[in-house]
């Protein structure tokens, strides 16, 4: 559970060093139309991490609570991504990991096995819903690695 925690801990770090040194016309372009730009990567991680730090604390203070999911696409559409500043939605990432840290430091391995339910998919527990938001950023490190590529073979 520690290095979980751990690595979980460390996402604003691991997603700081995979943007430094960008350019704004690095973190904007898109390697498709139907494709997310850098910048519209970042904004959605701070949006999905703020669902799922609603949903963590759910897990651990309701009885098998219902856990909704959200449509990432409707919101990028909607709330205009590409004209928030992703600067302060990484800094919201930042504080959302670090407000969780002294919460998990605490738990017990029972309160690592609380579940929540999905409507659309079903019951998971805590320890999953943890490993899930590793998995996100490990999932979007890629994908912005995968944009980096794009742009730079462009540029050639």
């Amino acid at each position: 559970m520690e290095s979980l925690i751990e690595e979980y801990g460390n996402g604003y770090k691991i997603l700081r060093e995979a943007i430094e040194g960008l350019s704004e016309e690095e973190l904007r372009f898109k390697p498709a139309l139907d494709k997310w730009s850098i910048h519209q990567i970042l904004i959605h991680m701070s949006d999905s991490e703020m669902v799922s730090t609603q949903r963590l604390k759910k897990v651990l203070s309701e009885e098998e609570p219902l856990l909704m999911s959200i449509d990432q696409d409707a919101w990028a559409n909607a709330l205009g991504y590409e004209q928030l500043d992703w600067e302060q939605y990484l800094l919201l990432f930042q504080s959302l990991r670090s407000s969780m840290l002294p919460i998990l430091a605490q738990l017990t391995s029972e309160q690592f096995e609380r579940v929540g339910k999905y409507a659309d998919a079903g019951r998971f527990t805590f320890k999953e819903l943890l490993e899930y938001r590793v998995q996100h950023v490990r999932g979007h490190l890629a994908q912005i690695e995968q944009v980096k590529k794009v742009y730079r073979k462009i540029q050639e």
